[in-house]
């Protein structure tokens, strides 16, 4: 299974986007879907994630707290990022994957399914 993003573009500083992240195939295992960003010249960071369990406990780079939401609606099977009060630093190809197993949160090397990333670019 693949992820696939949606919903990047440009917007003014102080504006808002929505993220959108859905698989592309069946059934998997999941432990959390989480997202991550990399801009020009710069290693990719993990932003947030999401538990997939009943808690849907959430996590947050300290970089996008109380600005960035994620959520969950699992009807759709689709995870959201809501993105408010945008700076030109969040400017980045945002990719969000699933990370399959119980871990360390954050950790790049636990993820998998990435998707191809959606571009997201923040102007003065």
């Amino acid at each position: 299974v693949q992820f696939v993003e949606s919903g990047g573009g440009l917007v003014q500083a102080g504006g808002s986007l929505r993220l959108s992240c859905a698989p592309s195939g069946s059934t998997f295992n999941s432990a959390a879907v989480g997202w991550f960003r990399q801009a020009p010249g710069k290693e990719r960071e993990w932003v947030s994630e999401i538990s997939s369990g009943s808690s849907g406990s959430t996590y947050y780079a300290d970089s996008v707290k109380g600005r960035f939401t994620i959520s969950r609606d699992n009807a759709k099977s689709t995870v959201y990022l809501q993105m408010d009060s945008l700076k030109p630093e969040d400017t980045a190809v945002y990719y969000c994957a699933n990370r399959p197993w119980p871990g360390v949160v954050g950790d790049i090397n636990e993820y998998d399914s990435w998707g191809q990333g959606t571009q997201v670019t923040v102007s003065l």
